[in-house]
């Protein structure tokens, strides 16, 4: 295969660098390891930051977060649920830290308006009664599973190639270029080589890895943080602990969901991904300090993702690493053609998209202007069904009597799972229950995928689209992947859940988990 540029990596900001690239006219395959959104993009807060959470220590992040945040509202509205956010301060938090917030955010143009308490209350009742301040800033929710299919899907329909489930895997270097990439699909074992004019690093906490293939170093932190998703939706907005960054600072309200975190915990190695009981029981006790209904709450699931931040791994607190992106080119490595873009926040991905393709048209000698910095984002039907919310509003207004619910706590009829599967073929891939999990609300639910699992998978054997190896295969990844994330979160009710779980496809169906 040729192409004039390879972007390896699936996430929000490889899917962005595919979209404006392809806006200028710019021919491009991007290659995903895993599935869309498989690393940090698919594993965060959801959370658009108005930039406050960043004016003490990285008042240039801040100010990226306070642009990108405005632009996005305008030009990917579909994406994003304009909650607005409070940074609030309980009884013990530092007073004079609390004091410096709103000049602070006048520094960085970031618009802040102090409540009083009981103004704070009255918008939130479940704060603390231990309330000392509260400020109203502009954050937001986003889905970033949305937002990355959306770009991908705009990307393909101007040209662009998408390969999962193909990794990388070594490259032919000759006279300071990549002459060659080498990769194979790590499902068929197939193999095949691409030859481009420009190879880009888009993996975020993998792009050390990748760039050690090319013969390149990067010195990148791996910043592990987990969070928990409650079983139903705490607050309507956004909510930030007013102190110096610690774990569970934040709840984001997800749909009909809220999403506490997070921590940040040095690791070593990335296959160790997961959430520890541990991080969980702080997070649940710090949290409830700020909104003391959290200490009671049922949580369904915790998962973790990791932050790569490019910085010195002598820092004593990844906390203090700046959260600005990192954009790497590697002639000083003897490479004319690649370059390395990982760091960054999800609120600042199209930014970081756009420096990168600036780069990598100026080496290609393209003149084209980035448009994603005006042109709205298109909307896609492939990214329909991932939306918090949605499916009940429109299988309730209108549905076919024959369009039965396959996931009843998200209400998913068989119509969108249809829709998903077309849309999988379209884009060349081969369905499976995790991919249609990953593109609509199936699994997410309080069963989180008790029911849904087997009737999905009935659903798609029944329709041809599964053998039945393939069917027992599918069900007990989509299920033993659904159980790392519960297993931190077994208490009380979500523990009645999964002995349910374990009794119906371990005791009813004799199926080995």
């Amino acid at each position: 295969m040729k192409t004039q540029v390879l972007i390896i990596g699936g996430g929000s900001t490889g899917t962005g660098i595919a979209r404006d690239l392809a806006l200028r006219g710019v021919q491009c395959i991007l290659t995903e390891y895993r599935d869309i959104n498989s690393g940090a993009s698919g594993a965060n807060h959801g959370l658009l930051h108005s930039g406050g959470r960043y004016v003490f220590a990285d008042q240039g992040s801040a100010i990226e977060c306070r642009e990108e945040g405005e632009l996005l509202k305008k030009l990917a509205p579909q994406c994003i649920e304009d909650t607005g956010g409070l940074f609030v301060a309980v009884e013990g938090d530092d007073e004079s830290y609390v004091a410096d917030f709103p000049h602070l955010c006048g520094q960085c143009r970031i618009p802040v308006q102090e409540l009083d308490v009981n103004e704070a209350r009255e918008l939130e009742p479940v704060l603390s009664e231990k309330l000392i301040a509260a400020y109203l800033v502009e954050d937001a929710s986003i889905d970033p599973f949305k937002l990355s299919m959306e770009n991908m899907a705009q990307a393909q329909e101007l040209g662009s190639t998408l390969l999962r489930f193909t990794k990388v895997v070594g490259f032919d270097i000759g006279n300071k270029k990549i002459k060659k990439t080498h990769l194979r699909n790590i499902i068929t074992g197939e193999e095949l080589t691409i030859e481009a004019e420009q190879v880009v690093n888009a993996t975020g906490a993998w792009a050390g890895v990748v760039a050690e293939l090319a013969g390149a170093a990067i010195d990148v932190v791996y910043s592990k943080g987990s969070l928990i998703v409650t079983h139903n939706r705490i607050t309507d907005r956004v909510v930030n602990r007013l102190r110096p960054s610690a774990s569970a600072d934040i709840l984001v309200p997800g749909g009909t969901v809220s999403i506490l975190g997070t921590t940040s915990i040095r690791i070593d190695d990335l296959d160790q991904i997961f959430p520890t009981v541990e991080e969980v029981d702080t997070m649940v006790s710090e949290a409830g300090k700020m909104i003391p209904d959290l200490e009671t709450a049922r949580y369904i699931r915790a998962y973790a993702g990791v932050r790569p931040l490019v910085g010195s791994r002598s820092a004593s607190d990844d906390r203090s690493i700046s959260r600005s992106f990192a954009l790497i080119d590697h002639s000083e490595d003897g490479l004319e053609n690649f370059t390395t873009i990982s760091g960054g926040k999800l609120t600042t991905y199209r930014l970081m998209a756009e420096k990168t393709s600036d780069l990598v048209c100026r080496r290609l000698g393209i003149s084209q202007p980035c448009l994603t910095r005006t042109e709205p984002l298109a909307v896609s039907q492939p990214a329909k069904w991932t939306q918090p919310g949605l499916a009940p509003k429109l299988w309730l207004k209108n549905h076919e009597p024959d369009d039965i619910l396959l996931c009843e706590c998200e209400m998913v009829p068989k119509s969108a799972v249809d829709a998903i599967i077309d849309s999988i073929r379209e884009q060349g891939g081969q369905p499976d229950l995790k991919a249609i999990a990953l593109r609509s609300r199936i699994g997410k639910g309080a069963c989180q995928g008790t029911f849904c699992g087997v009737r999905v998978t009935s659903y798609m054997y029944d329709q041809g689209k599964l053998a039945l190896k393939e069917s027992l295969t599918n069900l007990k990844g989509f299920l033993n992947q659904r159980w790392k994330g519960q297993h931190p979160t077994l208490w009380d009710k979500q523990l009645v859940q999964a002995e349910l779980l374990e009794a119906l496809y371990c005791g009813f169906f004799g199926l080995e988990l």
